[in-house]
């Protein structure tokens, strides 16, 4: 399968930013030169890997792959965007990921209709409860910290909670032997970990949170490095 060929690769340039990251005092400004080059060739590199999906024999799911590429290259904008430390440029960072986590929303919701899966009503109510509950709970502990941010980021916790929940709701009805909708799931998780702990860390301990960004970049990575995988275990039927 190619789409396992640039794993490695993203491994290397991972480790790199991560330890250009870990490397800065707390407190001192980024290396954005460094950052720069890690971070948009590692996300690059994960687009690779979606890209591959479509070499895949048989009936390939085309349509899964677009919005997983669609949902990467956002993801692309706002990690450049969310290097520098301008709140122009996050805001608009948050808005480039939150456009992602819409574009994940589709491919599952594609996945679900387009394989006529149905639901698992309970699961998802569930799943849904507790989303909710852990939400309002990660809001109230950063509202203090949030100022004029805070209605982007109820949106924000919203949307990709929803990513989420549509991805553990496929995963709720699949056959267990398959291997797509565990990648989905998982990444979704990741994801959503990630961007908790790159919430806390920036509104709630003012980036000094110990080994912050290992901890935020292993997460992201590893969740979208999986759901870009997915897109290979996907097929037409299977």
């Amino acid at each position: 399968m190619l789409s396992w060929f640039p794993i490695p690769f993203v491994l290397f340039t991972v480790t790199a930013l991560i330890l250009v990251d870990e490397r800065t005092p707390v407190g001192a400004p980024r290396n954005v030169r460094w950052v720069l080059v890690w971070k948009p060739l590692s996300t690059l590199l994960v687009i690779l890997v979606a890209i591959l999906s479509f070499t895949q024999p048989g009936r390939h799911d085309t349509g899964y792959s677009l919005l997983v590429l669609l949902g990467l290259l956002l993801s692309l904008a706002g990690d450049i965007l969310l290097i520098f430390p301008q709140p122009r440029a996050f805001l608009v960072g948050l808005l480039a990921f939150l456009s992602a986590h819409l574009a994940y929303i589709a491919a599952f919701v594609h996945i679900q209709a387009s394989y006529q899966l149905g639901g698992h009503l309970a699961l998802e109510l569930v799943a849904a409860a507790a989303l909710a509950l852990i939400g309002v709970a990660i809001y109230l502990a950063l509202r203090p910290a949030l100022g004029q941010l805070r209605v982007p980021v109820i949106f924000y916790m919203l949307v990709i909670s929803v990513m989420l929940h549509r991805a553990l709701a496929v995963a709720f009805v699949w056959p267990a032997e398959t291997v797509a909708p565990l990648l989905m799931a998982a990444g979704a998780l990741l994801f959503y970990l990630s961007d908790a702990i790159l919430a806390f860390d920036r509104f709630k301990l003012a980036g000094s949170m110990p080994h912050g960004h290992l901890w935020n970049l292993s997460a992201y990575y590893a969740g979208q490095l999986l759901i870009a995988l997915s897109a290979s275990w996907l097929t037409l039927g299977g």
